[in-house]
């Protein structure tokens, strides 16, 4: 590991002014300290966050929810309110890591988490996304758990994070303080795909500081889940995830919201899906025809083209089992037990 300096940022004016240059922040650390060892990843400073007040998790006035950036995966999970009406939020997060990782991990650094594709872990190895122009071997070496949709001649890596997920499904919004003041960027769009320029993850500037994530009030965001297929039961990153809400009312989809992992550069946000799904029938066969809808863009690389029929049956899987539900819930059974 390089050496590097240390600063301990206590409000968001200071962290702002340390983190510009070569500067990173670190919140849990538990994905940037691994790349500092690896050596993927060498700031010259490293501001600890941890003591900015952003560790709470608050209801919005218009009936959303506002989570701050240092909130503790652990926290977020259990939290009554997430639990209550973003419940694909609280088992993405669950999914995302053992317990010891989601007591360190933060909300911001989890959305911000970098590909684990080898080649960009391995320095001795070219790769584009951590040195731009020396090229991509994944496309021809080791790819079978890497992009489906959305990638380029320039990088084939996918996003990792669960918890990011639910947030593009449901049209999350980051909020992020800089020297230029406030922003908001929604999501899906706050990540990038990687086009020609893979290096860079999202559409943060060198200082910005993720501050929040905003939810939008969502009834029937209480009715989700979040579906994970993995090569082990745990310790293991998506092959394909799929998170889902559904609004079914007389048999019919009236509105939904769909996001897939494990399949792009991105979280991504399933958006013909969507629109095939609007005003169908809640059938097996409508599910199958707008999964169908959505991976027609797909492109798949030759050792992982398993995963277009497997995002297709885990996506039509996850929205028969919110059908069921909802029949259930209709039919007066609340899942609640004496």
């Amino acid at each position: 590991m390089r050496p590097f300096a240390y600063q301990r940022a206590t409000d968001v004016p200071s962290a702002v002014a340390a983190g510009t240059g070569q500067a990173m922040y670190l919140g849990g650390g538990t994905n940037l300290v691994d790349l500092m060892r690896l050596g993927v990843a060498t700031p010259e400073v490293l501001v600890d966050v941890t003591r900015v007040p952003f560790d709470t998790i608050e209801e919005t006035p218009g009936g959303g929810l506002l989570i701050g950036a240092g909130v503790r995966n652990s926290d977020l999970a259990a939290h009554p309110l997430v639990l209550r009406n973003y419940p694909m939020l609280a088992q993405a997060v669950v999914a995302g890591g053992s317990g010891q990782i989601r007591n360190m991990a933060t909300v911001a650094g989890n959305l911000l988490q970098r590909t684990r594709c080898s080649y960009f872990q391995d320095i001795t190895k070219p790769c584009n996304k951590r040195v731009p122009g020396s090229g991509c071997p994944a496309r021809e070496g080791d790819h079978r758990n890497l992009a489906i949709l959305g990638h380029s001649e320039a990088c084939v890596a996918t996003h990792p994070s669960d918890m990011a997920v639910p947030l593009a499904a449901l049209g999350a919004v980051v909020n992020v303080e800089s020297s230029g003041g406030p922003r908001a960027i929604p999501m899906p769009g706050f990540h990038r795909l990687p086009g020609d320029a893979p290096e860079r993850d999202t559409l943060l500037r060198p200082g910005d500081l993720v501050t929040a994530v905003e939810l939008p009030a969502l009834p029937f965001a209480a009715r989700s889940r979040y579906r994970k297929v993995r090569d082990r039961a745990s310790f293991a990153f998506a092959v394909v995830s799929v998170a889902a809400a559904l609004d079914v009312a007389d048999g019919v989809v009236r509105d939904c919201r769909i996001a897939l992992g494990g399949v792009a550069h991105v979280p991504w946000r399933a958006e013909r899906a969507e629109a095939a799904l609007r005003g169908a029938p809640a059938t097996a066969e409508e599910f199958a025809r707008a999964a169908e809808a959505e991976l027609a863009q797909a492109s798949p690389l030759p050792r992982n083209a398993f995963k277009v029929p497997l995002a297709r049956n885990v996506l039509v899987r996850t929205l028969l089992d919110l059908t069921a539900r909802e029949d259930l819930t209709a039919a007066g059974d609340t899942g609640e037990t004496s």
